[in-house]
């Protein structure tokens, strides 16, 4: 990724539509809304993380807003992505339900979350949900290269993201390539394969040499290859320690062992296999 995309201090992504992404964020999958989410959201921003990440399917984005609020920390500095679920049928009139749920005027990210119905149909309430104000950017999550440009050919407001599956163990090359090609900033969503990828032994091997944990090194990994990354985790300890990684560098021969751990072929699908 070029180096004018990034923000000075190198922790932040400039879209293409002029606004800015902080590049680590918190995401709340399958985290149960209440208690569990609140802490694990405030937790994160004593941190230091400023991008907080859920979805109308994930139910929890009221407890994502009330950490915000009882953090003490002003909205403008905090950036919040919330996904529009496909199994509606109106995004704009889902956009305000979770502004309401949120207790925010407006998101910063709004994403389709997965191309149900396929990959057009939602883009003009997404546009109409931009144009009134509830999001200041727009974008897709699980969208493929071809389904990437069956969109921008019908889109007056072009996606600035797309939110995909995405870790050395899923290196979608093609797909990385695809994106940064039509203006399209990738997000990476389990990087640490919902922990799996945490007991790979070559990551455990690079972890222990650089005296870092094996999650450090996954996103790490993922900061150095341009992308937006999203590790999740409701454990303090971890959350703080999944911030701690703008001090270091992966070398080029570290970069190149994680890089061969891809299981996908380079793929410029987004998915495997659908679950919809």
């Amino acid at each position: 990724m070029a180096a004018e995309k990034l923000t000075q201090d190198g922790r932040a992504r400039v879209l293409a539509d002029g606004n800015e992404i902080p590049l680590l964020a918190l995401g709340v999958w399958q985290v149960p809304d209440g208690p569990e989410c609140e802490k694990a959201v405030r937790w994160a921003l004593e941190a230091g993380y400023r991008h907080i990440d859920t979805a109308q399917a994930y139910g929890n984005e009221a407890s994502v807003g009330r950490a915000l609020r009882d953090s003490g920390i002003a909205r403008e500095d905090v950036f919040i992505t919330t996904k529009f679920y496909p199994g509606s049928r109106d995004p704009e009139a889902e956009a305000e339900r979770s502004l309401e749920r949120l207790g925010v005027e407006r998101v910063d990210l709004y994403i389709v979350h997965w191309p149900q119905g396929g990959p057009t149909w939602a883009w003009d309430g997404m546009q109409r949900a931009h144009e009134r104000g509830y999001a200041r950017s727009i974008g897709v999550s699980n969208f493929a290269a071809s389904e990437i440009d069956d969109l921008l050919k019908v889109a007056d407001v072009a996606p600035v993201v797309n939110q995909v599956q995405f870790s050395p163990f899923e290196f979608r090359r093609k797909l990385l390539a695809a994106c940064e090609a039509r203006g399209l900033a990738l997000e990476a969503y389990s990087p640490l394969g919902t922990g799996r990828h945490l007991r790979d032994s070559q990551v455990a091997e690079i972890a222990e040499r650089r005296g870092r944990t094996p999650a450090q090194v996954l996103i790490r990994w993922a900061l150095q290859r341009g992308l937006i990354v999203l590790p999740k985790s409701t454990h303090r300890e971890r959350i703080e320690q999944n911030a701690q990684v703008f001090d270091f560098e992966l070398t080029s021969a570290d970069m190149d062992t994680l890089d061969g751990l891809d299981g996908t072929g380079g793929t410029d699908r987004a998915l495997e296999q659908t679950w919809w």
